[in-house]
């Protein structure tokens, strides 16, 4: 499912959206799957295209070949990332340097307001590149990229540095906690970049001066901030076309919101469990953080328009089913084609706080945001690392989380579909653990879908599952000191859910919990594992009678073809 990219300084992930551009890379997975012919994912492994490399191909990889996008067990991601993972993203042409707004790279001097004019300049005049010198620029404040189209660029992760002061607390403000009590809200949102549209951020303001917890989905502080384009047709999971009964408002290269709604009895989250009888039985009506985050909302782009006939840039996650309401709708307005890169952003090195504690010292988040990108960038002593929130199709790589230790190096929640992190790497504390701290590792919860980590080392985490009912995430190709935790309360429920795919992961404490997955994750696959042991946090599945879960090359890594997934 991998595409043959170039990961050198994309700047900004936006472009005119064709049918050719949506459709291009799929087909070409599709076409090599259906002719019985690797596709070009086994290239990424050290062969020329169309010839399979030495190694051991599992049965797995076989039988999707045959069904890439209706396969039980893998979920296909051959589009995620920035427009699709697509080569030859566009570079943004430079039209601010920030030291012509006052900026100075002493280290002494505040230049967080003269990067957001800069950047605010850039947005107003329809995008472009904001540039930062080599060396040490101290920022008081958070920097916002807001605008479409912008990207805020550094000399290289090793060149430049955003030296950062002060914390979300101190800079935004407390708001309301889903914890209650004295629990923090930024352990789970905002950073110190951060890329949200101006609506988004707008409305997350008022909410905190409300002390109220904001929603950060795509509908806005109320679900019900949202407008119906369409009511769609049943369809099946994977198919690339729906049919809608008023294509009138709909036009090609729009982002919509296709919203499912679940029924009384709660089979549009049973279906994300794979269904069967043990998610049907299961008991979901007193989940009440988990059924907070319903409806399911997947941004997706139209690719073609022709009568009642839409064609997506991507295939259905699920089912669409009457009893589902499922309908396209619209949404808060994204950020798109927007990026960071070229620099590292420093934290104070303070203790790291008790968990849900965290006072914001967090690095770059991006919220509502589409096809946008992060490259190069490397964060140091934050509480949070790098923060998917409502965030779809975006590409993370080249990033670095290093330091003091961090609560989640990476989150990925309330609802985020289709992105990819690839080239990361969670570096090992700098400091011991305090006492009541807690790091999760690569977390993905709140109905997140199709998300993949890719290419990655990991020298402390885990693979954090944090339930929310998160769906058809792919780990590939990691090596991971797997001494994490991951979290979730019991009312947020089940711990994983279908097609769930771990392959060739490299443990090199041995231990199983969250890598080996067979024994937990219902139509899930761990392929390509070395030999691993259940201890510290062991869990016990959620769901009844048979997973369904496919276990094959255990005991292998690295000889496993594809030896990526992606």
């Amino acid at each position: 499912m991998s595409h043959d990219k170039s990961h050198g300084g994309a700047g900004g992930c936006a472009g005119p959206v064709t049918r050719r551009g949506l459709l291009g890379g799929a087909a070409v997975v599709a076409a090599g799957a259906v002719a019985g012919a690797p596709p070009r994912a086994l290239a990424a492994a050290g062969a020329p295209p169309g010839v399979v490399p030495p190694g051991v191909v599992p049965p797995l990889w076989r039988e999707f070949a045959g069904s890439p996008f209706t396969h039980p067990q893998i979920p296909f991601v051959g589009r995620a990332g920035c427009l699709g993972g697509a080569a030859g993203l566009p570079r943004r042409p430079v039209v601010a340097d920030v030291r012509d707004f006052g900026a100075v790279a002493d280290g002494t001097t505040d230049c967080a307001p003269a990067i957001n004019r800069a950047l605010a300049v850039a947005g107003r005049s329809g995008g472009g590149t904001v540039t930062l010198p080599p060396g040490t620029l101290r920022v008081d404040g958070l920097i916002r990229v807001g605008h479409s189209n912008v990207v805020l660029r550094g000399a290289g992760s090793d060149r430049t540095t955003l030296r950062a002061t002060r914390h979300l607390t101190e800079l935004v403000g407390a708001y309301g906690s889903r914890y209650g009590g004295d629990k923090s809200s930024w352990s789970w949102a905002g950073g110190l970049i951060w890329l949200a549209p101006e609506a988004r951020w707008n409305s997350l303001t008022d909410a905190i001066r409300a002390k109220e917890w904001p929603f950060e989905g795509w509908t806005g502080n109320r679900r019900d901030e949202w407008r119906t384009l369409t009511t769609v047709a049943p369809a099946r999971r994977g198919s690339w076309t729906v049919r809608v009964n008023d294509p009138s408002r709909l036009r090609p290269g729009d982002l919509v919101l296709l919203r499912l709604a679940d029924d009384a009895d709660h089979t549009l989250l049973a279906h994300m469990a794979g269904g069967g009888p043990g998610a049907e039985s299961y008991a979901w009506d007193d989940k009440t953080k988990l059924t907070s985050y319903v409806p399911y909302e997947w941004p997706v782009r139209l690719a073609e328009v022709h009568g009642r006939r839409v064609t997506l840039e991507r295939p259905l996650p699920l089912d669409l089913r009457p009893e589902w309401d499922p309908r396209l709708t619209t949404h808060v307005g994204e950020l798109t084609g927007a990026g960071v890169e070229g620099l590292t952003l420093e934290a104070p090195d303070v203790p790291q706080q008790p968990h849900l504690l965290d006072r914001g010292y967090n690095g770059v988040v991006l919220q509502c945001a589409y096809d946008c990108r992060v490259d190069d960038v490397t964060v140091r002593h934050v509480d949070n690392g790098f923060g998917l929130v409502a965030a779809s199709a975006c590409t993370l790589s080249r990033t670095k989380v290093a330091g003091r230790g961090s609560h989640h190096p990476y989150f990925c929640r309330e609802g985020s579909h289709d992105n990819l992190i690839e080239d990361f790497t969670v570096e090992e504390r700098t400091t011991p653990a305090p006492a009541g701290t807690q790091v999760h590792g690569i977390n993905v919860e709140g109905l997140s879908s199709h998300n993949v980590w890719s290419r990655g080392v990991m020298e402390m985490g885990t693979f954090d599952s944090h339930r929310g009912l998160p769906f058809a995430n792919v780990r590939t190709d990691i090596t991971v000191d797997n001494n994490g935790r991951h979290g979730g309360d019991a009312s947020a429920g089940p711990l994983f859910e279908a097609r769930f795919a771990h392959w060739n992961i490299r443990v090199t404490n041995g231990r199983a919990g969250l890598m080996k997955i067979d024994g937990l994750a219902p139509w899930s696959a761990t392929v390509g594992i070395n030999e691993v042991r259940e201890f510290d946090q062991i869990d016990v599945p959620d769901f009844a009678g048979d997973l369904h879960a496919r276990l094959e090359l255990y005991g292998t890594t690295d000889a496993v073809r594809p030896r990526n997934l992606y």
